[in-house]
């Protein structure tokens, strides 16, 4: 790839950006990473019968003790509940309350459904080709770490 090339795409990237600020506002005290961690914990609670912070760090590439602070915050908004084990008191697993069902489906189902019809005319290809563009872009700049 080109330097102008490069451009190019960290000008797209900055786009990019711009659009997920173009989300529905969130309700006070509710961040976008919330979100992300209520659509993830949705998603292992379907896979797996009980998540631990473990497996939310594992699946969302994050180290444990921010998870575990995310999750306190989360916790406090009556979003997820934590629970421990009877055998083991040091085991908690993190569950959805209905409060965070609600968010997921407002603004990750229903968001996203309306846009996928207005963005119909884009293949899962072409969203294949991005999506492995920006990781693969990410993993280079994460190991490049400029600002450090």
């Amino acid at each position: 790839m080109t330097g102008d090339k490069i451009k190019e795409v960290m000008d797209a990237c900055y786009l990019a950006k711009r659009v997920r600020d173009m989300l529905p506002k969130l309700p006070n005290g509710v961040t976008s990473s919330h979100i992300h961690y209520l659509d993830t914990i949705r998603a292992l609670e379907c896979s797996k019968n009980s998540v631990r912070v473990s497996d939310i760090s594992d699946e969302l590439g994050l180290p444990r003790p921010s998870v575990t602070k995310t999750i306190k915050d989360m916790e406090k908004l009556g979003f997820i509940e934590k629970k421990t084990t009877q055998e083991d008191g040091r085991v908690v697993f993190i569950s959805i309350t209905a409060a965070g069902k609600d968010l997921v489906d407002k603004y990750v189902d229903q968001c996203f459904s309306e846009l996928s019809l207005e963005l119909a005319d884009i293949s899962d290809e072409d969203a294949d080709h991005m999506i492995e563009t920006i990781e693969k872009l990410y993993e280079v700049m994460s190991r490049r770490r400029y600002n450090e």
